[in-house]
């Protein structure tokens, strides 16, 4: 029985520990990744033969100015769950496929890896967390109101590319501010 007892407590104590060595992912890891991260997206830009200066996304797909704004008031851990999110969401879009864009594929594809290793280490930080509908819904409209209105063309693949980079600068912003 006491060796239940202690294989219970090592258990938790482990459990704790392994969770709150995993938080420092965000220290550490995230600023490397996100520095990464944006240097694929201007690199993708540098290769782009794209010519969208004054473009801009439909006002039906407005940044979520808003919801980053909730965000930054949330607790540390609400914030990490919003950045997974949003990278999540994020490579979700650029997987989606139709892409006519002009960018490397290499580079994209080095690009989703970061991306996605970004998620999947500051998923380690949280717990269970239910994800914003508004923020999905955003996705979901610059899927269907600026890429398949576009035709999925290169220039709609590049007003993508610029939201990106907008959210990559935000979340930045978000966790590394503190």
């Amino acid at each position: 029985m006491l060796s239940r007892i202690l294989l219970v407590l090592l258990s938790l104590s482990l459990y704790s520990a392994g969770s709150s060595l995993s938080c420092r992912w965000v220290d550490h890891k995230f600023r490397q990744h996100s520095e990464d991260s944006l240097a694929l997206l201007d690199t993708m830009a540098n290769n782009s033969t794209n010519t969208t200066e004054d473009a801009e996304v439909d006002d039906t797909v407005s940044f979520p100015n808003r919801l980053y704004s909730q965000a930054s008031k949330a607790s540390a851990e609400d914030k990490v769950a919003f950045t997974v999110q949003i990278l999540e969401e994020m490579v979700a879009l650029l997987e989606g496929g139709y892409s006519s864009a002009s960018w490397e594929e290499n580079t994209e594809e080095n690009f989703l890896s970061v991306v996605s290793r970004q998620a999947v280490g500051l998923r380690s930080c949280i717990g269970s967390h239910r994800e914003s509908k508004r923020l999905h819904m955003y996705f979901k409209r610059l899927s269907s109101h600026v890429l398949e209105q576009m035709g999925h063309s290169a220039e709609a693949w590049e007003l993508i590319r610029r939201e990106m980079k907008t959210h990559l600068k935000r979340v930045d912003q978000l966790l590394l501010s503190n």
